[in-house]
C-alpha cells in the first residue's frame, strides 16, 4: 500500500520525518524554498554540532520548562540515545564533551548531512528546492517542518504564519530566545571590556538561576548562562549575577577583612576574591561597593534582547494545544506540525536538535498510522 506524503521543509525535523516514512514504505517529496537543505542545520555544525545531552532523562527534560509535559512522550520515544545510535547508524561516530554535550567526532554538520541525503535519496525521496509552499495540501498527508523564526536569512522566516492562521489554526507571535541581552554600559566599559567573558558565575532571574559563563558585548551580555534564561529574562527585564557562587558571603567577607597592605581596591579584590579585571569593573559599572553581598549580588536591569533576526532560536509558533498528542493540527486534517514550528523553547545543549528530532519522529508514525486506519482512504491508497 503506498502513501503519498509532502513535507514541507527540508531542515532535521523535516527530513527525519521524511526518512521514518519513506523507511515505511510511503512515497515521500520534500519541499523547501531555499537552493540547499539543511541550511541552519549546517550552520549550527560550523561550531561543532551539538546533536543532543548526555544528562539523565529526567534532568534532560526539565530543560523544557512548561513545554516538558507536551514534549515529554515524543522525546521518550526517541531519546538521545535512538538519536546517538541514528547518527552511528550512518557511519558518523558521536562522543559526550565535558560538558555533557554530545557531538560527531568530525565536529561538523556538513559529513553527517552528506550520509543523510544518501540514505534519503536510496529510500526514493524526492527532494525538490527552490521551490515555495502556497499554504495547500497536495498529497494523502502533509508534514509541516518550516521551523521558527530565527535565522531568516538561513530558511527559517515564519512567512507560513498567515497561511496557517487563515486555515484557523491558533499561532503564536514569535520572540528572540537563546539570545543576548542588551544592558546600557557606559562607553569606557562598553570600550573596555566588549569580548571578556565572566566564567564561573551563577545568573539570577526572577525565581530560576543557572551557573555557567557569559560573554560581554558591546551591546549587553550573551553566553549559555544567559540563553538558559531567555524566558525569565523576557519577563523580567532583570537579573542579578553571583560572581563568586562557589563561595559563601561568609568565607567572602573573612577573605575581604584580610590585612590588605598597600594594595589598590582592584589588587585587594583580585587577590582575595579571586575576581577577574572583567568582573571587577563591572562591580563599579554597576555602582555596586565592593563587599562580600555586592559581589554575590550584582543587579543589572536590561534595555532588551537582540533582535529575533540574530537569536539562535525563537518562542511562540503554532500554539500547544492546537495540535494532538501526534503533532497533527486539529484544524486541518491530514497536516501535522513539528520542530521549531511549535511554541516551545529550550537552552542551547542539545535540547533543541533532540527536540525537533523527536517530535519529527513521533509525527511520521502517526501521520503512518492515522493513514492505515482511515475509513475513507483517498484512492491513491489502495494497492
Amino acid at each position: 500500500m503506498s502513501f503519498a506524503v509532502e513535507i514541507i521543509g527540508a531542515g532535521p525535523s523535516g527530513l527525519m520525518a521524511a526518512e521514518v516514512l519513506a523507511t515505511a514504505g510511503a512515497r515521500v517529496r520534500v519541499v523547501d524554498h531555499m537552493a540547499s537543505p539543511a541550511r541552519k542545520f549546517l550552520m549550527a555544525g560550523r561550531g561543532g554540532l551539538n546533536l543532543t545531552h548526555s544528562e539523565p532523562l529526567d534532568q534532560f527534560l526539565d530543560r523544557y520548562g512548561a513545554a516538558r509535559s507536551f514534549l515529554e512522550p515524543a522525546i521518550r520515544a526517541f531519546p538521545p540515545e535512538a538519536l546517538i545510535g541514528w547518527c552511528n547508524g550512518l557511519g558518523i561516530e558521536t562522543f559526550v564533551g565535558s560538558s555533557g554535550r554530545v557531538f560527531p567526532t568530525t565536529m561538523k554538520a556538513s559529513p553527517l548531512l552528506r550520509a543523510w541525503l544518501r540514505r534519503l535519496d536510496a529510500l526514493g525521496v524526492k527532494l525538490e528546492l527552490k521551490t515555495e509552499w502556497m499554504g495547500e495540501k497536495r498529497s494523502d498527508a502533509m508534514i509541516l517542518a518550516l521551523g521558527g523564526a530565527s535565522w531568516p536569512r538561513l530558511g527559517s522566516d515564519a512567512h507560513w504564519v498567515d497561511a496557517l492562521r487563515r486555515r484557523g489554526v491558533p499561532v503564536n507571535d514569535f520572540v528572540p530566545a537563546n539570545c543576548g541581552i542588551g544592558i546600557a554600559w557606559s562607553p569606557y566599559f562598553r570600550e573596555r571590556f566588549a569580548g571578556e567573558p565572566l566564567k564561573r558565575i551563577r545568573v539570577t532571574s526572577g525565581v530560576r538561576g543557572v551557573r555557567g559563563e557569559a560573554m560581554i558585548t558591546a551591546r549587553g551580555l550573551e553566553g549559555g548562562a544567559i540563553y538558559a534564561l531567555s524566558r525569565e529574562l523576557r519577563q523580567t527585564g532583570k537579573l542579578t549575577l553571583d560572581l563568586r557562587p562557589d563561595l559563601s558571603i561568609a568565607a567572602l567577607e573573612e577573605r575581604l577583612a584580610r590585612p590588605r597592605g598597600k594594595d589598590s581596591r582592584s589588587n585587594r579584590l583580585r587577590k582575595a576574591a579571586n575576581l577577574s579585571p572583567a568582573a571587577i569593573a563591572l562591580l563599579r559599572e554597576a555602582g555596586a561597593p565592593a563587599t562580600a553581598h555586592t559581589i554575590k549580588a550584582v543587579e543589572l536591569t536590561m534595555t532588551g534582547t537582540d533582535l529575533l533576526a540574530r537569536a539562535i532560536s525563537s518562542a511562540g509558533g503554532v500554539a500547544l494545544d492546537a495540535v494532538d498528542s501526534g503533532f497533527a493540527l486539529k484544524a486541518w486534517p491530514g497536516v501535522h506540525a513539528v520542530g521549531e514550528m511549535l511554541d516551545w523553547e529550550a537552552p542551547t545543549g542539545g535540547y533543541l536538535l533532540q527536540a525537533c528530532f523527536s517530535t519529527a519522529v513521533a509525527a511520521a508514525k502517526a501521520c503512518l498510522e492515522a493513514l492505515q486506519t482511515a475509513p475513507d482512504r483517498p484512492q491513491s491508497l489502495s494497492k
